[in-house]
């Protein structure tokens, strides 16, 4: 009698190099199989089915990002603080004190063309320094430079969302220029009579002082501004709303002036801060952020409630 003998299935080589050859992949398969010496009619190819098959796709966890500093409207950071009030109160005086001397150093020499001329080049200088300012604060630092890190990061935030100036009460918005106004005009009160520089600096610094509340006008509703704003707008004695409104879309590198924006088409025109940005980079090293694409902290998010105000 003979004996069936039954062997065990061991894998050849090539069997091993088929399976080396073929790529590991990160998800689990578990198949199950069984051998049998008598053969079975309507024998198929091994199929591998759905429930012989276990995957374990790894995906990454996607990251969320909750937004806590939106502004609120009735939000601290935008409300008037008695400590506000005290320096807006300070850098108004030193502003009547200058321009107070002023009119009374006219009357008394007798002379008005030389102070009136001496006020409209205040003016007209406080625009293209504004200009100055908000490029400079708009493209280099960050919240850690000193002396300027707090005006930076103010901006930063008027950049993601410029509605909220425009709910910023008076003294919140203007104490940090009335601050640095009275520590500089005061000492020139004191020491300068001469009725033509007094004419000067109170309206230079006035106009630098008051710049914020021009900017904060240029973002509003014309329905909504008083209508003595409007008109001096439409003359073009402060910055306008259409005028400004250029700053706020890409490519962001134009039109700074915030007083009365007299000075903006002649200095993008002739690209004179694209000119000191380059002179900064080859000499410091300082790349300016309007070279690069904006970032979150500077890409503006849009206030459904301010723009059916608009609209």
């Amino acid at each position: 009698m003979y004996s069936l003998v039954q062997h065990k299935y061991l894998p050849s080589s090539f069997h091993h190099k088929l399976f080396a050859s073929r790529p590991v992949f990160d998800r689990a398969c578990i198949v199950y199989c069984s051998t049998t010496t008598k053969p079975r009619p309507n024998a198929k190819n091994l199929v591998i089915g759905p429930k012989d098959v276990v995957l374990q796709p790894i995906q990454p966890q996607p990251k969320v990002v909750v937004t806590t500093d939106r502004p609120k409207d009735n939000d601290p950071s935008l409300q008037s603080t008695w400590s506000h009030r005290a320096w807006v109160i300070a850098g108004c005086t030193t502003l009547a004190i200058s321009l107070g001397g002023s009119i009374k150093g006219a009357i008394d020499m007798h002379m008005w063309i030389e102070p009136i001329f001496a006020g409209w080049i205040g003016y007209i200088l406080a625009d293209l320094g504004s200009g100055v300012y908000h490029w400079g604060i708009d493209n280099y630092g960050d919240g850690s430079t000193p002396f300027f890190g707090s005006q930076i990061e103010a901006f930063e935030g008027h950049h993601k969302w410029p509605w909220t100036i425009t709910r910023r009460q008076f003294s919140n918005n203007l104490h940090a220029l009335a601050r640095a106004i009275a520590f500089s005009v005061l000492p020139i009160d004191l020491l300068c009579h001469d009725p033509v520089v007094q004419s000067f600096v109170g309206m230079f610094a006035g106009c630098i002082m008051f710049s914020q509340q021009f900017h904060a006008w240029a973002h509003g509703t014309k329905s909504r501004l008083p209508p003595a704003v409007v008109a001096l707008q439409e003359a073009g004695v402060l910055v306008s709303r259409s005028q400004h409104s250029a700053h706020h879309r890409p490519p962001y590198n134009n039109n700074y002036c915030i007083v009365s924006g007299v000075w903006n088409e002649f200095l993008d025109k002739n690209k004179v801060f694209e000119a000191m940005e380059m002179m900064l980079y080859f000499k410091l090293g300082a790349r300016p952020r309007s070279w690069s694409e904006p970032e979150s902290e500077w890409m503006e998010e849009i206030d459904r409630a301010s723009q059916m105000e608009a609209q």
